[in-house]
């Protein structure tokens, strides 16, 4: 009873979104790397878009007007890396911040000996535990065109990656996906991108493990070639937790 509840409610979110269907496929034309799906994909990308809005708040900061196309275009990519798996996947929290430009964070890192040190760091990013991913609109409007950097894939595969506590590169692995074979191909792959760079992916993927599965992420979506030629074995165990498969 409680699914055919859940699932009449989607249903009137969906028929009643203020945005029609050709201004959400006017958007999504926009993106490139959204011409891989099918019409029946981008229907149910369009809807999880929908419902997306309909949970979650996106607002300007420091007087940033966001505009109607801004946030479908955030909302789209924000849904792509959920395609198949819902949007169950970003429970616990509400908002999106969206800053005009890059801004200043405080950062905080503690040494070998337990010193923690304080500093200010640009970022064109961020996603807390358990409160709002924030983005940087300079970096935002042209992603999706297949540069391999996607500040908003990034960021929110980081909210995946936090379901189960702080970001660590290891996100709820579903039945399909083997946790061991995960954890040793992840490791394996980290330890060699810190030593040796890969063409076509970012080295910031090299601070952290998080990072990593963030940025390796980004490529899976944006340049699947790029990441089958660097990590093989971490493209198919992307193909396996995303349930896609960007080359088909």
């Amino acid at each position: 009873m409680f699914g055919i509840i859940k699932d009449w409610r989607e249903q009137w979110i969906v028929d009643h979104s203020p945005y029609t269907d050709e201004q959400w496929r006017r958007i999504a034309a926009k993106i490139d790397i959204l011409d891989r799906l099918n019409d029946q994909e981008l229907t149910r990308l369009i809807h999880l878009a929908i419902l997306f809005l309909h949970d979650k708040s996106i607002n300007g900061v420091q007087g940033f007007e966001v505009t109607d196309a801004m946030k479908q275009s955030i909302a789209l990519q924000a849904c792509l890396p959920i395609l198949n798996l819902g949007l169950d996947w970003y429970k616990g929290w509400s908002s999106v911040l969206i800053y005009p430009s890059s801004y200043i964070s405080e950062t905080t890192a503690t040494d070998e000996v337990g010193v923690v040190h304080t500093g200010y760091q640009h970022r064109s990013g961020e996603a807390w535990l358990h409160g709002p991913v924030i983005l940087s609109w300079d970096d935002v409007k042209d992603a999706g065109r297949r540069d391999g950097h996607n500040v908003v894939i990034h960021e929110f595969v980081h909210k995946l990656d936090m379901l189960n506590g702080r970001a660590n590169g290891f996100p709820p692995i579903q039945s399909a996906v083997d946790r061991e074979r995960w954890t040793k191909i992840m490791e394996q792959g980290f330890a060699e991108f810190q030593y040796s760079a890969k063409a076509g992916i970012d080295d910031y993927g090299a601070t952290s493990p998080a990072e990593f599965f963030a940025v390796l992420s980004e490529v899976f979506f944006e340049r699947p070639q790029d990441l089958i030629d660097a990590y093989p074995d971490i493209y198919q165990l992307m193909v396996e937790f995303f349930q896609q498969q960007p080359l088909s």
